[in-house]
């Protein structure tokens, strides 16, 4: 139904993980730069405190190493030998990185060995369970499996609308109307999709963010037009609504109790379709089914809500007929 390329990750080096989030994760090198090209292959950390006690078994060497307060700790009470031992011994069962936090000071001696071995050590002000956490949740973003779709991506009144449909279906009219109705434009024309956890999560190419193009006038700058809280950097997709031809009008679900989803890489999303025809306001429909989409995800449901009155009518009339 929606065209899609699904792209998944298999590895990043650490240099593109450096350059990336470097800022974000206050991350500096220590010592030369070296390593860059070493692979990361698993989207999270590991605190490699048994291994460093020479318990080696199910020791993960694809993930980033990360020492906090324990592990240094730990490292100053051995004595040279020993932990230079131990050291070597990780380093034989290669990992991409390594990673202190808190700028905590680690022996010289470690520092050296990890330089020979040409993996690249960084430090971070954050905290151990802060870095934990946010270099988890980044490595998942470069991670997850992605695609892009073809179409005008809006957050309307906190849910996340993808307006899709072939090329001259009046998806940019549409969104138009949404923005005058008070939504923020998230992307125009290709829509980038990542999948994190159950969710999906869309976004624009940061060249793109903020512009829409309307045939017979050009591109249009959103936010020169509707102010900056009409533009959104992501947001998660809630709802895919299809544009149809006007031929169409008549085979559409009209009482809205057979859902319809649409398979975008691992997730069902729920879908509408909508027929465009000359007179339909198509930007009020939109703001309409999105709104209802508002309500279902509280728990109410128009349709059903109508069909449970229906059916308790029809047995009261029934009722009705069956006494003497």
């Amino acid at each position: 139904m929606l065209k899609q390329k699904i792209r998944t990750v298999s590895s990043i080096t650490v240099g593109e993980f450096y350059e990336r989030h470097k800022e974000k994760l206050k991350l500096t090198i220590v010592g030369k730069k070296t390593g860059c090209s070493n692979k990361i292959q698993e989207p999270a950390l590991n605190r490699p405190g048994l291994a460093l006690t020479g318990y080696f078994d199910h020791f993960p060497p694809k993930r980033i190493q990360l020492l906090g307060d324990p592990e240094v700790s730990y490292l100053f009470q051995l004595e040279k030998e020993e932990r230079e031992k131990r050291i070597n011994q990780l380093c034989d069962l290669g990992f991409p990185c390594l990673v202190i936090t808190r700028r905590r000071k680690v022996p010289e001696d470690v520092i050296k060995i990890l330089a020979n071995r040409e993996l690249p050590v960084f430090k971070t002000s954050l905290s151990t369970m802060k870095c934990l956490n946010q270099m988890t949740y980044r490595l998942e973003k470069e991670f997850a499996k992605s695609t892009s779709l073809h179409g005008c991506m809006l957050d309307y009144h906190g849910i996340g609308v993808l307006i899709a449909g072939d090329s001259g279906s009046g998806k940019s009219e549409a969104a138009l109307g949404l923005l005058e109705r008070g939504a923020a434009l998230v992307a125009d024309d290709l829509v980038r999709v990542k999948q994190l956890g159950s969710g999906l999560y869309t976004e624009c190419a940061a060249l793109a963010q903020g512009f829409i193009e309307m045939r017979g006038i050009g591109i249009i700058n959103v936010s020169n037009l509707y102010g900056l809280g009409a533009i959104r950097p992501n947001k998660q997709l809630d709802l895919v609504v299809l544009l149809k031809p006007a031929s169409d009008l008549n085979n559409v679900d009209r009482i809205g109790m057979n859902r319809k989803t649409a398979k975008i890489i691992d997730a069902e999303i729920p879908i509408i379709e909508i027929p465009v025809a000359p007179g339909r306001d198509t930007a009020r429909l939109i703001s309409v089914a999105a709104l209802d989409m508002q309500l279902r995800k509280l728990g109410y449901d128009m349709a059903d809500e109508f069909n449970r009155k229906l059916l308790a009518k029809m047995e009261v009339d029934s009722n009705k007929k069956l006494r003497p």
